[in-house]
């Protein structure tokens, strides 16, 4: 049973005692690079998520310094993800956004508990097949969500269904603005083709490499937003924006407020916090390891606290919806980029949430040109590059339990709902698992020479759980008078649990019934701890749990009042 996690002891806190001027200046760089990148990534999730664009700032300011102050990870940015949009937008449209931010600090209370009580280690026995799934679906609903700014239809508020989604824009096909469709599609292109474009120039300009250097550092994403900006400042694009959806993004520091609270909702709430916790747990650590991984050469790194970390994420998500925020995570985009940049330390996070807090008290009036097309291109960017699309070619590989699994989520998360998604999805992994382990116990019957007449063996192998228990009915034949004695070998037994136990006692009390006896042999520690426990080796008499077989077919023949040969007492049959 889980202990409970009195020591808070964030990752900064270690780094700080061998920290210098190098690896300052090393966090410094990968912080810029990192605020800068994250600043469109922030607007584009805010406005997906169906709040504000500083709401999305404002959480990777907030959550972005708290993460990386308190985590347990040297590396890891957080701030609002991809995964959590879709998730986000279905809350607010059920319940609003006021029971968001409750559903939220709600989350946040769960997270701070399950590092608490360490349960971060647990995240990683959720089947990958289910996360593939709960991903990629998510990833799709990403880029359905987008196709309303990135063909520039005449849609006031999407839909959270898919259906109705799919339905609202067939009925307003009609409506595209091809100017934004056509600033959207360049701005996609740009995304793509930057990297291309680089790399081209680099092979045809050897001598001049080091220009190339700098642009190199600069995310396409940026590029592309720069550019779309630019294109509706300069040539007055009749396109939607930051400015003319939302006025804009104020100049200063989010405010403090209480979110309105309602008992009424509370128990309704309880589902979406759970799904949040869930899906920012499972982001979050996987984030973790995927930057254990990367920085796996550097000979300084450890490994991160998946503990700490979720007790960081809960103190982040308590803490953010006060300000408007929206649920935050860590990040792997952001984190990768962070790591390639050259970060040492949790300073370079926290450098990251100041950058951003920089850009928006300095330049906040710049993003009122910000078009949503090009907005939407960078979140097909972002949707294209979580998805593991891969898997699905793969799929004939694996099992049909597997198959199952991954594209039952994937198809729930799409049509139904990501809670819904995950809950068949981890209910189905159970069934296919206890099927599976029950399948491998098995129980044959041990054909000896040594046993006296009227004495049954049987072996069993695996484990004597509640999706197994019935292989023991088929010891005794029904309407056959059972065996004067049945031994069982139990060293191949690994586990047994109480309905495996309460199987043992049915067999023994029908035993008893024809004045039967039952033997033990061989039996490991845990199923013989929960017989002591149960009273069952008390019920047998100690006398009948043997060491092995050829103790257990000695008893045999003293209990038939024959004996065993000499020659064969030494010997051990299976």
């Amino acid at each position: 049973m889980s202990r409970i996690n009195l020591h808070f002891r964030p990752r900064l806190w270690d780094e700080l005692l061998s920290y210098n001027r190098n690896r300052f200046t090393q966090d410094l760089i990968a912080g810029l690079t990192v605020g800068i990148v994250a600043l469109p990534l922030a607007m584009a999730f805010g406005i997906a998520s169906g709040v504000a664009p500083e709401a999305g700032i404002f959480t990777a300011i907030i959550a972005g310094f708290l993460i990386s102050a308190l985590g347990g990870s040297r590396v890891q940015i957080g701030g609002p993800a991809g995964a959590f949009i879709i998730v986000v937008y279905g809350i607010i449209e059920k319940y609003g956004l006021a029971n968001l931010l409750i559903a939220t600090i709600f989350s946040g209370i769960i997270m701070m508990a399950m590092g608490v009580f360490k349960l971060g280690s647990l995240i990683r026995f959720i089947p990958v097949s289910i996360v593939i799934g709960f991903t990629n679906g998510i990833a799709v609903l990403i880029a359905l969500s987008q196709m309303k700014d990135f063909f520039g239809l005449n849609i006031a508020k999407m839909p959270g269904d898919f259906f109705a989604q799919i339905t609202v824009m067939a009925e307003q096909a009609h409506t595209v603005n091809w100017t934004a469709l056509g600033l959207a599609s360049a701005s996609l292109l740009v995304i793509f083709g930057w990297p291309l474009f680089l790399t081209f120039i680099g092979q045809h300009a050897q001598h001049q490499k080091h220009l190339l250097a700098p642009l190199k550092k600069i995310p396409s994403t940026v590029i592309a937003l720069v550019l779309g900006t630019l294109a509706v400042y300069l040539f007055g694009l009749n396109v939607a924006t930051i400015g003319s959806k939302f006025g804009g993004i104020p100049q200063q520091l989010p405010g403090f407020s209480l979110p309105t609270f309602s008992w009424v909702l509370v128990k309704q709430l309880f589902a979406p916090s759970l799904t949040i916790a869930l899906l920012g747990s499972i982001e979050s650590l996987l984030c973790a390891r995927v930057a254990d991984n990367l920085m796996a050469d550097d000979l300084d790194h450890h490994k991160h606290d998946p503990n700490q970390e979720l007790m960081a994420l809960g103190v982040a998500n308590i803490v953010v919806p006060f300000f408007g925020g929206i649920p935050s995570t860590g990040t792997i985009a952001r984190t990768v980029t962070n790591v390639r940049s050259g970060a040492s330390s949790p300073i370079a996070g926290i450098v990251h949430a100041l950058t951003l807090l920089l850009i928006v008290l300095a330049a906040a009036p710049l993003a009122a040109s910000i078009p949503l097309a090009t907005l939407a291109a960078i979140l097909l960017f972002v949707a294209f590059n979580m998805g593991e699309w891969h898997e699905f070619r793969k799929l004939g590989h694996f099992s049909m339990n597997y198959r199952i699994i991954l594209l039952g989520t994937f198809l729930l998360t799409v049509i139904l709902d990501l809670s819904v998604a995950v809950e068949v999805g981890l209910m189905l992994a159970c069934i296919f698992f206890i099927y599976r382990i029950s399948s491998v116990t098995t129980v044959t019957a041990i054909d000896s020479q040594q046993l006296p007449e009227h004495v049954a063996a049987f072996s069993i192998f695996g484990s004597l759980f509640f999706g197994a228990v019935d292989k023991l009915e088929a010891l005794l034949k029904p309407h056959q008078i059972p065996p004067e004695i049945v031994i069982l070998e139990l060293h191949q037994l690994i586990n047994m649990d109480t309905t495996g136990l309460d199987g043992l006692q049915t067999l023994q009390h029908t035993l008893e019934k024809y004045q039967s006896q039952l033997l033990l042999c061989g039996t490991n520690s845990q199923p013989l701890d929960l017989m002591r426990r149960g009273g069952f080796i008390d019920k047998i008499g100690a006398e009948n749990c043997l060491f092995d077989l050829n103790h257990a077919i000695q008893r045999a023949h003293v209990l038939c009042g024959t004996s065993a040969s000499k020659n064969t007492q030494n010997q051990r049959t299976d």
